[in-house]
Order: C-alpha cells, then sequence, then structure tokens
C-alpha cells in the first residue's frame, strides 16, 4: 500500500498550485489535496475549525503514517494537526508557512473589483512575477470581488495572526523539511530560520530567485528535495 501525502494549500491558493508535485510523486504515494473550506458558512473558528476538517479528512479516509506538506496557512494547519496528532504523521514539510509571522500583503480589506492591483499584490508573493499568470489573477479576482470569501479571508488571516505556534514547535518531535524561498515577502527568511530552530527535528533549505511558493516558481528543485528527504537520502 502507497503511503499517503496530504498537500495543503494557503489562503488563496488552490489544487493547481500542486500541479508539478502531484505529477512528481503520485506515481509512489497516496496523494491527497483536500480543498480547505475557508468559505463555509458554519465556519467561525478559523484556523480551529480548518484543523479540525483535516482531522475528520484523514480520519474518513482511514489515513495512517501521513506525510503533510503545507503552504503558507496549509503549513499553519499543518503544524497545529502535527502537534494534535504525532501519532498519525511521518514527515512534515512546510513551505512558506504562517505560524510565526506573516506580511498580510493584502491589507486589512482587498481592494474589490480593481484587476490592477490584484494583479500586483499576486505577482508580489512570486521573485518572478510572470509565475502570476492571468488564471491565477482571475482565480484571486474571483475571491475578492465576493463580499462573503473577501470577509473569510480577511477573518482567516487575522485568525492565523492571533494562533502563533510558536509554544507548540518545541513539543514537535515529527522529521520536519522546510523549504522556503530567499525573496519570499510574506513570510521572510527570517521566519525559516525561527521555525529551523523551533522544531527540534527541522532541515532548512534555502532556494536563491524565489518567492512565497517554491513548489510553483521552483518545482524541479522543490520536487527533488521533496524526494531526497522522504527517501531519507538526505536533503
Amino acid at each position: 500500500m502507497k503511503q499517503s501525502m496530504v498537500l495543503l494549500h494557503g489562503l488563496f491558493g488552490g489544487l493547481s498550485n500542486w500541479h508539478s508535485v502531484v505529477g512528481h510523486f503520485q506515481s509512489n504515494y497516496n496523494i491527497h489535496i483536500p480543498v480547505l473550506p475557508m468559505f463555509d458558512r458554519h465556519n467561525n473558528n478559523e484556523l480551529d475549525y480548518l484543523t479540525g476538517f483535516l482531522e475528520s479528512y484523514i480520519h474518513s479516509h482511514s489515513l495512517l503514517d501521513v506525510i503533510l506538506v503545507g503552504n503558507s496557512l496549509g503549513g499553519h494547519v499543518a503544524i497545529l494537526y502535527t502537534h494534535r496528532h504525532p501519532e498519525k504523521v511521518s514527515r512534515l514539510v512546510l513551505t512558506g508557512s504562517s505560524g510565526l509571522y506573516e506580511n498580510t500583503s493584502m491589507g486589512s480589506y482587498p481592494k474589490r473589483g480593481n484587476y490592477a492591483y490584484i494583479r500586483e499584490r499576486v505577482a508580489y508573493t512570486f521573485y518572478d512575477p510572470a509565475v502570476a499568470t492571468d488564471p491565477l489573477v482571475d482565480e484571486v479576482f474571483g475571491i475578492t470581488t465576493d463580499p462573503h470569501k473577501c470577509l473569510s479571508i480577511v477573518r482567516m488571516a487575522k485568525s492565523a495572526q492571533r494562533h502563533y505556534v510558536a509554544g507548540l514547535l518545541p513539543h514537535i518531535h515529527v522529521p520536519a523539511l522546510l523549504i522556503w524561498g530567499e525573496e519570499d515577502r510574506i513570510t521572510p527568511p527570517a521566519v525559516a530560520r525561527e521555525f529551523e530552530t523551533l522544531l527540534p527535528r527541522a532541515r532548512l533549505v534555502m532556494f536563491p530567485q524565489c518567492g512565497h511558493a517554491p513548489m510553483m516558481e521552483k518545482p524541479a528543485e522543490f520536487n527533488r528535495v521533496l524526494e531526497k528527504f522522504l527517501d531519507g537520502s538526505g536533503v
């Protein structure tokens, strides 16, 4: 039976963010990409709600010995789940994770209806603005023009800022891999180094000329480092 790998997207992320990871690992791993219910109208506790969703998802799919891979807010959820259920997680992989500090570049309330502004903010996520393709910008623009979704995003971002995990990290003894962009402006490199210091079994890999989503901007390098980490050959 294949080991399960659960990929968790970020605040404005989607399933397509993990396209290269799925293509590289799907032959050897049982890949899951749950859609985090950030816009669920029953979501009143924000991050706790998402963590509870992940608990239910892993339980309902009878997943054991899980590899959790989380980007940005997805990394935050992965940390909270791993702290609660270390026996269920074999490896923890964080890339641009929130939980210690994040620069909320969208501001306190995203500028609804301003497409040029949204394009600028999406491009800000990456080192290479060309990674902010039209479909990606359109997806984020669609979220910010929906009043309910826009408010949910703002509430979720504030919840992430309130739920710092510095006190939890020293108690997480699962092997952890941190993959970070040296030009990450949302969760800067200093954040990655703090994660490395606080997690007892963490390894940090930094990618030059890379922003907040290394699996999208440096897919080949991301997959190579992740594969080495999983097969035990080092990074």
